[in-house]
């Protein structure tokens, strides 16, 4: 049994907890996730690590609530236990060597970018972050990226804070002005990892995207989380997250992604109603 020592409501869809897992703590870094289950009887649902604390041997998650588990684990509070909680699992994101980056994150994906960035930005690369949400009432960790980054934007659809547009706007805007990136890390909606990588590709940066579809072991035997790169078959559990934006068929993923949609929504509706009047 793992203790949330720490719960916080980021935005009325988007939740924060810490977990203590201090033998997780010791070995997590950017890019990996975890597998945990809420109860018992409970499903397995793959997250990333959103940040660690190896002193105090807590692990940040960060999750939005659209399915059944996620609904479930919504309603345990600080001081509860989840039943289990398995990693760090998956390959680290590369980060050695690079002199400026520039992190591209899109609405709950920025938990899995904030990572990336301050591991950046303690490794003295220069970090240039984008963070778009679709409204202001959906803005997340804003404060944790201006903390590690030299250049801050964040752009809104609708333009109720920042700048109104996409994040490929700003991501164009920046390399048009002289910006050379070592690399563009971009993680959030695959739509949105999509075009980020068509764009870098018209300009000859390379991407690294961190894909993280359907996963059930996250030990690359059950062969959910496949995904097609450069004409190969790929299992993002064990191979990535990450993986060059510029060769992932993310057409193929983003079928792939929707296949549960209404099957979620009809389990999350049938956990929200075991929880009404309680």
């Amino acid at each position: 049994m793992y203790k949330i020592v720490r719960k916080k409501e980021l935005n009325p869809t988007v939740t924060l907890m810490d977990i203590e897992a201090p033998l997780i703590a010791k070995k997590a870094e950017p890019g990996q996730f975890i597998i945990l289950r809420v109860n018992e009887d409970g499903e397995r649902i793959p997250l990333t690590v959103a940040d660690f604390d190896r002193e105090k041997g807590t692990v940040t998650i960060i999750f939005q609530i659209v399915g059944a588990t996620t609904e479930l684990l919504n309603h345990k509070k600080e001081g509860e236990y989840i039943q289990d909680f398995v990693g760090p699992l998956g390959v680290a994101s590369h980060t050695e060597g690079l002199k400026k980056v520039a992190v591209v994150g899109g609405g709950v994906g920025c938990a899995i970018a904030y990572p990336i960035a301050k591991k950046l930005h303690g490794l003295s690369c220069e970090v240039h972050s984008i963070v778009g949400f679709r409204n202001k009432d959906l803005v997340i960790l804003e404060d944790e990226f201006k903390a590690c980054s030299d250049v801050m934007k964040i752009m809104t659809d609708d333009g109720s804070y920042g700048t109104k547009g996409l994040v490929t706007d700003a991501l164009k805007e920046l390399i048009e002005a002289g910006n050379q990136y070592d690399e563009v890390i971009a993680i959030g909606p695959v739509i949105m990892m999509k075009f980020v990588s068509k764009l870098t590709k018209e300009y000859n940066v390379k991407t690294v995207v961190s894909m993280n579809p359907i996963m059930i072991d996250g030990t690359g035997m059950c062969g959910g989380c496949r995904l097609t790169v450069g004409g190969e078959t790929k299992f993002a559990c064990v191979d990535g997250p990450d993986f060059d934006g510029h060769l992932v068929d993310f057409d193929e993923s983003l079928e792939r992604g929707a296949m549960y949609r209404e099957f979620e929504a009809k389990k999350r509706e049938e956990v929200c109603n075991l929880f009404k009047g309680v």
